[in-house]
């Protein structure tokens, strides 16, 4: 059964009656919020491997995780500071199933499948370690305490940002308050969870997203689903035809233009993803390095679709830093952006006259990753700003391959001594299933 709804039963009476009055009022409603939710979140109660800034985290099915790469402030969670070339289980989290992470710059959390939140890493969070610094370093998954009391479903990251979604659709958010863009007037260090105000309040939530100081909800409504938005403008990231800061929840109306219902969403630094439920998807927001797959490299500040896609239904879709993944119903993978890191999935004869792999501005089909000899289900890119990029592409069955840059081991697989990343997508020795 999905974790959604092994949280929904163990909600008091009193909570589902107010949750299904915030879905329309009925328990075929709730039911679709909850479908919705599943949907969004892909496969996301199976198993997961998400490409974080430097370093990595694959969840299997049976909650264990395993880390590799960078490890600075031992966002590992394996009580050192020692980087790992391979996947590591994390031991100190026996007893504790994991159903959902998210990686930042230098910190990790992990979300239980009793809706409890464990951190290592640069603590941003707000666990007092000790009083000589703000931010220490946490060594092993503790738990986050400020968010007992909240049964959360999924946690995202984006840089400074925090946010986590709880069961009932509600969005918090902690750390990075500046300005109040966060829906909330706090200091810029606040730690504790606060509701995110607004016009959410009322509307269930099922996805969030989070980007370079941006964050992205997908809310549920009787009549289909929509986009809000919020934090950080530059490049049109918000999506509403400008490039202006958003305080608060602001939705986003121009899918209504398009037609486009959106199902699921991915948040990149700098620029963003919408999946509709008719398979068209559409990119906002920085262009860079033709992320955006329009062609160019002009900055969007509304959703456009993006025509290169349009002979195909996409069920999946990935951004990363100015790289761009989706997958097709049909199995093929396609890919936009930036080239210079490996992480694309081209081969590495295609260079510029400078020695670098060239940017790619519309989708171009990935034929290396039909070495999985199976469907592809999952892509994840490195979407922090500080650091070389990777990917991973995971299987049907729980294989994992990995591409980009390994400066740290992040890839999770044995290189030769002179080599620093593949564009090759090579098999992680780790059975996610």
């Amino acid at each position: 059964m999905c974790r959604r709804r092994v949280a929904l039963a163990s909600m008091a009476a009193e909570e589902e009656e107010a949750l299904k009055q915030r879905c329309g009022g009925s328990y075929k409603l709730l039911l679709k919020y909850l479908l919705a939710g599943e949907r969004a979140c892909d496969r996301r109660e199976k198993f997961q491997v998400v490409a974080g800034p430097g370093f990595s985290i694959a969840v299997t099915s049976n909650g264990e995780v395993h880390t590799f790469g960078h490890n600075h402030s031992g966002q590992l969670g394996h009580g050192t500071l020692s980087n790992e070339e391979t996947p590591r289980l994390i031991r100190s989290l026996q007893g504790v199933r994991i159903v959902q992470a998210a990686a930042g710059a230098e910190r990790t959390l992990l979300v239980s499948d009793a809706g409890r939140v464990y951190q290592c890493g640069k603590n941003y969070f707000g666990i007092p370690i000790s009083s000589n610094s703000t931010f220490d370093s946490i060594k092993t998954p503790v738990l986050l305490e400020s968010l007992k009391d909240i049964f959360v479903v999924q946690a995202t990251i984006g840089h400074f940002l925090t946010a986590i979604l709880s069961r009932e659709g509600r969005v918090y958010t902690l750390s990075w308050g500046v300005d109040g863009r966060l829906g909330h007037n706090t200091d810029v260090m606040d730690r504790t969870p606060r509701l995110l105000s607004g016009v959410l309040e009322d509307k269930p939530v099922v996805q969030i997203a989070a980007g370079n100081c941006y964050l992205l909800a997908l809310a549920f409504q009787p009549n289909g689903m929509c986009v809000y938005s919020l934090g950080c403008g530059l490049g049109g990231k918000l999506s509403h035809g400008s490039t202006d800061d958003e305080h608060h929840p602001r939705l986003i109306a121009h899918f209504a233009i398009l037609n486009l219902q959106p199902i699921a969403l991915s948040a990149g630094s700098w620029h963003a993803i919408a999946l509709g439920k008719d398979g068209r998807i559409c990119t906002w927001g920085w262009g860079h390095n033709g992320c955006l797959g329009h062609g160019d490299e002009d900055y969007q500040t509304l959703p456009k679709v993006v025509k290169g896609l349009s002979h195909v239904k996409v069920v999946h879709v990935a951004a990363g830093l100015c790289t761009t993944f989706v997958i097709a119903e049909n199995g093929d993978i396609y890919s936009f952006g930036r080239g210079s890191d490996s992480n694309l999935g081209y081969p590495p004869q295609v260079v510029s006259q400078y020695g670098h792999r060239l940017d790619q501005l519309t989708p171009k089909l990935v034929t290396s990753l039909t070495c999985a000899g199976e469907k592809i289900i999952w892509l994840s890119a490195t979407k922090e700003h500080e650091v070389a990029g990777h990917t991973f592409a995971m299987t049907e069955s729980g294989k994992l391959y990995a591409f980009g840059i390994a400066i740290y081991g992040q890839l999770g697989i044995k290189l030769l001594q002179d080599q620093n990343g593949t564009s090759n997508p090579q098999r992680v020795d780790i059975d996610l299933s």
